[in-house]
């Protein structure tokens, strides 16, 4: 155990700095910068999708853990998750809607606070993959770290947009991908607790489907990037999570 905490006390730290890809974010130009995000997230959905479905779910099998609770646990995850957007969503156009007298628009503090939800959840994951194989738990860091890069490029772009500085918003996004690192130390507390581990997988796989079917793939659909390249960064996505199968 004391060799895969290390591994993920590294891996959601590795996690929470990508927080700063605010900074490459803005160096780039318009152009520049929208193709690669395109790219970013076309890739993040085949990893994602293909985490779930070569090493998550696979995994789960392999240990008989893959039960009726199981499949429950990750449709649970899915609903949370969508009530969570809804509320998000909700509060991000009522501040929309609020006098502008004020330099900081309120929707931007809902922002951050979903957003640390999500960070102590990819904790919670990336500990539980790691305690199960190690490989398994250095595919999951990888399919987090790809789906959080444009995700913090968005937030980072919403934190201008609600009246933050460039530093103060790196500053901010910073502090909010450390709860990845509470997130690891509570799954280890709860590793203790009888079918936890399973549990957490569970909510790996049903958030990691939930982001990219609900949240990356219609933001691709938006884009007017190639279909083709679009096609080949989903797939090149794919073809890393399954050569991770390889990995010794």
């Amino acid at each position: 155990m004391e060799t895969s905490f290390i591994l993920t006390i590294i891996s959601v730290i590795a996690v929470s700095l990508v927080s700063l890809i605010g900074l490459f974010a803005i160096s780039l130009g318009t152009l520049t910068g929208r193709r690669v995000f395109t790219f970013l997230v076309s890739f993040s959905v085949g990893a994602l999708l293909g985490d779930v479905f070569i090493h998550l779910l696979p995994e789960l099998a392999e240990e008989n853990h893959f039960t009726l609770e199981i499949s429950l646990y990750i449709l649970g995850t899915i609903f949370a998750f969508f009530i969570l957007e809804k509320y998000l969503h909700w509060h991000h156009h009522h501040g929309e809607g609020e006098e502008h007298e004020h330099s900081t628009h309120p929707f931007v503090y809902n922002i951050l606070i979903g957003d640390s939800i999500h960070n102590f959840i990819d904790g919670l994951i990336i500990a539980g993959a790691y305690q199960l194989d190690i490989r398994l738990g250095i595919a999951t860091t990888i399919a987090v770290m790809l789906h959080e890069i444009p995700q913090e490029i968005g937030d980072f772009g919403v934190l201008i947009y609600g009246g933050f500085t460039k530093a103060r918003a790196l500053v901010y996004n910073l502090i909010s991908a450390i709860s990845a690192v509470i997130g690891a130390v509570v799954a280890y507390v709860l590793a203790d607790f009888q079918n936890a581990l399973p549990i957490l997988v569970a909510i790996g796989a049903g958030s990691f489907i939930y982001i990219a079917l609900a949240d990356l793939i219609p933001q691709i659909h938006k884009e007017q990037e190639r279909t083709y390249t679009q096609m080949s960064a989903f797939l090149l996505g794919i073809l890393t999570m399954f050569l991770l199968l390889f990995l010794e």
